[in-house]
């Protein structure tokens, strides 16, 4: 072999040493991409399919429809309509020039602002533009097609009486959870439970299929409410009416069927639409029939002649002398509008004697007044269901003197809601049984309680109905057709100086008819400043257009 021989043959050597160093490079990448593909095919499966799916698949919720109020006829006057919410994605966000445009006439919303969240944003991958708008802007927003841009859908509660029954429903927030009145006392009951829904979404956000209901929506209950909205409306009408007559600051009224405890109607003035989301600060927002408390004044004569009958000293052939008008109890000053002399029980209600009611509780131990007001229900709550209910203020026996005692009978010294008075006062309406109140409609007949014996309740309507007569003391409270009896309360309000002569809370509280009693109707005007002031001059109106109406509507006799 030539020395060219040997140089040839070597290099045929070395070339098959790279081929094979190939050869087996190829080899071990080719088994290693092998056994990659089984670790992630065979090995990590499971774990891969999970993380694939935490990025493309999402649990959305599935709003939950809250559930409907109605009136006790099954007319709804709270209920829940779809709605939409418009959210971004900041961090794919991207709208042209022409699409901001659109944006901001669909939305009610300046490009500026639409920006501004934008920009404050862009850490974030959500954030509100608009809440709560329309339905059927949804498709047109949709066909903007803007990349980050996406739709919520929701409910939001509608209330198709507005003002006339706010302060019963309350409303709910933006999340639709009630905030006020009923709405809130019964959130748990009326919001539903919502769903879970798992999709898939592409890279920039938007919902590509829809795979599982893991959870349907539960829709909230149903509440049937003791409201009558034709009495309600009336009520509502005659009261707002009323308060622009004899310009009062605030007032209430509330109507109940005594023999059921149920209330057909409430209301107060001023009120506020809660269709509306506007803030106030003058106290509209208060169910004031429940939440406001006054001293009722000469409406507690009644309850106090319960307890000078009930004391079997006492007749209704018994004379009081009221002359001169005044008396000095503990050194201060009890007094009437006038000297009305000589007068029979029936008639210390009639003309509303301060003189002749102090005379009469003062002759009498204290105990048994207490215990009578406290059964009544005065300085409790009624438990009626109603959020921000107040109980009042009954002052305990111990720490009364004389005057005290003499002031409490005739309605000082104490105070009251609105409800309270009504329910103490249907007591009378029920033979002296004490009927629970609710705002919920009742499917039967409840128990109730005794508290005055039914001859002495009787006694004490037909004395009352003495009130409405040409020399009572509430003559434009009288319904033509009916009879009724009532108290009437005009209450001077306490000043910075003590009891202000020229301020006054106006309260009538009547019963009809007085042969069969069905309704009770308390109205009170919280500082009437125009025209007569007295609580059977100025409520009286009201509480008969009122009763009258209702009790047309409900188509009680006349017994008249």
């Amino acid at each position: 072999m030539g020395l060219k021989d040997f140089y040839r043959s070597k290099r045929l050597d070395q070339g098959r040493a790279r081929f094979l160093c190939v050869l087996v490079a190829l080899l071990l990448l080719l088994l290693a991409l092998l056994g990659r593909l089984i670790d992630l095919a065979i090995v990590q499966r499971e774990f891969l399919l999970v993380q694939g799916d935490a990025r493309a698949t999402r649990l959305l919720p599935i709003p939950a429809h809250r559930g409907m109020i109605t009136d006790r006829q099954g007319e709804p006057i709270a209920i829940s309509t779809p709605v939409i919410s418009v959210w971004i994605d900041p961090t794919v966000f991207i709208a042209t020039p022409k699409q901001y445009l659109a944006l901001e006439k669909l939305l009610s919303l300046k490009i500026g602002s639409i920006k501004k969240i934008f920009i404050k944003n862009q850490q974030r991958e959500f954030v509100y533009l608009k809440r709560i708008l329309p339905i059927d802007l949804g498709k047109k927003i949709e066909q903007l097609k803007i990349p980050g841009l996406f739709l919520e859908s929701g409910y939001h509660r509608y209330y198709p009486d507005a003002a006339v029954t706010a302060h019963i429903l309350g409303f709910t927030n933006v999340d639709d959870r009630g905030q006020e009145g009923l709405e809130l006392a019964y959130n748990d009951w009326l919001q539903g439970i919502p769903g879970i829904e798992r999709v898939i979404r592409d890279r920039l956000g938007h919902i590509i299929a829809r795979l599982n209901v893991i959870r349907p929506p539960r829709p909230g209950n149903n509440l049937q409410l003791s409201i009558d909205t034709k009495i309600q409306y009336i009520a509502y009408r005659e009261l707002k009416n009323g308060i622009a007559k004899c310009k009062a600051k605030s007032g209430s009224i509330v109507v109940l069927n005594n023999k059921t405890g149920e209330i057909l109607a409430m209301t107060s003035w001023p009120s506020y639409n809660p269709n509306v989301r506007v803030s106030y600060h003058d106290g509209r927002y208060r169910n004031r029939a429940v939440t406001d408390v006054f001293e009722p004044g000469s409406t507690m004569k009644t309850f106090s002649m319960m307890n000078v009958l009930a004391s079997g000293h006492f007749s209704l052939t018994t004379l009081v002398d009221t002359a001169p008008g005044w008396m000095i109890v503990s050194g201060k000053r009890i007094e009437d509008e006038r000297n009305h002399g000589l007068l029979s029980l029936s008639e210390i209600l009639q003309v509303s004697s301060n003189v002749g009611m102090s005379k009469l509780i003062l002759a009498l131990p204290a105990k048994p007044l207490w215990n009578l007001f406290n059964r009544l229900g005065f300085g409790q709550t009624t438990d009626s269901g109603l959020p921000g209910e107040r109980s009042g203020y009954l002052p305990y026996m111990k720490i009364w003197n004389p005057f005290v005692l003499a002031t409490l009978s005739f309605g000082y010294g104490l105070s009251v809601t609105a409800l309270q008075l009504t329910q103490a006062y249907a007591v009378l309406a029920n033979d002296g049984i004490k009927i629970p109140v609710t705002i919920l409609k009742k499917t039967q007949l409840p128990a109730g309680q005794r508290i005055i014996s039914a001859k002495i309740s009787r006694r004490i309507l037909a004395m009352l109905e003495s009130v409405l007569s040409k020399e009572g003391t509430s003559p434009l409270a009288r319904v033509p057709d009916y009879r009724v009896t009532g108290k009437s309360g005009t209450v001077r309000l306490l000043g910075p100086h003590g009891y202000d002569r020229h301020h006054h809370n106006s309260i009538f509280i009547g019963i009809a008819p007085a042969s069969d009693p069905s309704l009770v109707i308390a109205v009170i005007l919280h500082d009437p400043s125009k025209g007569l002031y007295y609580g059977g001059y100025a409520a009286g109106p009201i509480f008969a257009k009122v009763m009258g109406y209702a009790l047309h509507y409900l188509n009680q006799v006349p017994d008249a």
